[in-house]
């Protein structure tokens, strides 16, 4: 019987995508009081006030609901903007790596160790391992130790692709001609799934990026390993 738990987004694994969250249920209880506010007012409204048939205008009530929105606003606002800001910060990272989009696979280059390069393509249903996922595992993972910052350089050989981890709060576009960037720190080990999130060509949904995070130790042996 299938896991239907598998269908979800993975859990959190770094602490942008755990603020990224809870802003979004911030602003879900801001969107459910606004829809509560204005259906009450839809009722009374459809419901006759004799009343208040003859009030031509009423300044206190203009005054509220113009400052009402202007200050749920600024509650979205600035939680939004601090978000944006700590997403496009890279402060000290201790590792860097390369990301290179291709038809339709991805290279990894590991700028601060000699040698390291792969290419990580899309794991074949019939080569597949029990427990492995078809359409998101790959034949060669990015390694990457836990509670490190870490810093990614991306870019593309061809056409424009997308770089995305949901479950790390990653998404960084790679554009022809241009090296963009982005920081993150793992906070739990484990494998964590993402695809290209742009139209990349008729194989766009073969192209599947896997990110191992391991313990520190174990990442040095690895890269011992592939060093040599």
């Amino acid at each position: 019987m299938a896991n239907w738990a598998h269908l979800l987004f993975q859990d959190p694994a770094s602490p942008i995508i755990t603020q990224l969250t809870i802003f979004h249920d911030h602003a879900l209880l801001i969107l459910t009081i606004i829809i509560t506010l204005v259906g009450f007012a839809l009722i009374f409204l459809i419901i006759p006030s004799p009343s208040a048939r003859y009030i031509v205008e009423a300044q206190t009530v203009e005054i509220i609901w113009t400052a009402l929105p202007a200050f749920t606003l600024l509650f979205l606002a600035f939680p939004s903007l601090h978000l944006l800001y700590l997403i496009d910060e890279v402060s000290n990272p201790a590792i860097t790596f390369k990301v290179i989009g291709h038809q339709w696979y991805w290279r990894y280059e590991y700028s601060d160790f000699n040698s390291i390069n792969f290419d990580s393509y899309i794991t074949q249903t019939s080569n597949l391992k029990p427990g492995e996922f078809r359409l998101l595992e790959v034949d060669h993972r990015l390694i990457l130790p836990i509670s490190i910052e870490i810093r990614a350089l991306v870019t593309r050989a061809d056409v424009i692709h997308s770089w995305t981890i949901p479950a790390i709060g990653i998404k960084v576009d790679a554009i022809p001609g241009r090296l963009n960037q982005l920081g993150f720190i793992p906070i739990r080990p484990g494998v964590f799934y993402g695809q290209c999130s742009e139209i990349c060509g008729a194989n766009h949904s073969f192209i599947p990026i896997a990110m191992e995070i391991v313990p520190l130790k174990v990442f040095s042996s690895w890269i011992s390993k592939n060093s040599s």
